[in-house]
């Protein structure tokens, strides 16, 4: 029997939720070892200022991850709107595979596409400008030859901003454009998607071409209630790390 395939994304680990960070730490010792492959799609970190900044929170889950790798599952990691300047020295400690968004997998005969979210979220016309900025390589290279204080201060005071142009935003504009989930889904035939970024878990279904394709969009794991998507033989399904998550 074929080892199921597990997805996550917007774990947000950080210090000052040591909740989330005990829960994805059991999820990845207790549950993905009897996984095929662990796909985390984007904010694995709450926020991350480069692969230089070894704090002993980043140490701790590169070694869970690489001891994952040890037992013989897949680890792969996607850029979220984050944690997007993680690099290869951080996932060569966990024995990690770095993907591009969108990526293409086929899972047991289903091809599946698999992003963050965060491209889709067209509406908000102000996170995509800051988006396509931080993404280029002038704009990073910049970034990361600043000194470590700099750039902890700055994606503060970024971070801030952030907080606070949330409350005046509805939350239409910081979800999904459903145009561009269809633009997207266009261009990859037969695909269904899996995503972050929303924090909304839910499971959709669009029309695309004539043809029905399944949008599953992941949960975050603030506060230790988080969860994943398991792909198997039986097809998928959204669970819930606890019980009493409501959506699971």
């Amino acid at each position: 029997m074929s080892r199921p395939l597990l997805f996550a994304s917007d774990v947000h680990l950080s210090v000052s939720d040591p909740a989330t960070v005990e829960a994805f730490v059991r999820f990845v010792k207790d549950i993905a070892p009897q996984s095929e492959a662990l796909y985390i799609l984007g904010d694995l970190f709450e926020y991350w200022v480069g692969d230089d900044d070894e704090d002993p929170l980043s140490q701790e889950i590169a070694a869970v991850l690489a001891a994952l790798a040890d037992q013989g599952v897949h680890v792969y990691l996607m850029h979220g709107n984050r944690d997007f300047l993680i690099g290869e020295r951080f996932a060569h400690a966990a024995s990690a595979q770095l993907l591009t968004d969108p990526y293409m997998i086929s899972a047991f005969g289903q091809p599946i596409l698999l992003s963050h979210g965060d491209a889709l979220c067209t509406d908000d016309v102000a996170y995509q400008q800051f988006r396509h900025m931080v993404r280029t390589p002038a704009w990073q290279q910049a970034f990361l030859a600043r000194p470590l204080a700099d750039r902890r201060a700055e994606v503060a005071r970024i971070r801030a901003m952030s907080e606070a142009a949330k409350q005046v935003k509805s939350m239409d504009i910081m979800d999904v454009n459903q145009d561009a989930v269809t633009a997207l889904l266009e261009g990859w035939d037969g695909a269904n998607l899996v995503h972050g970024h929303t924090h909304r878990p839910a499971k959709h279904h669009h029309t695309v071409a004539g043809s029905e394709r399944i949008r599953w969009v992941l949960p975050d794991w603030y506060a230790g209630r988080g969860g994943y998507l398991k792909i198997d033989e039986n097809g998928p399904e959204l669970l819930g790390i606890n019980q009493d998550a409501a959506w699971a």
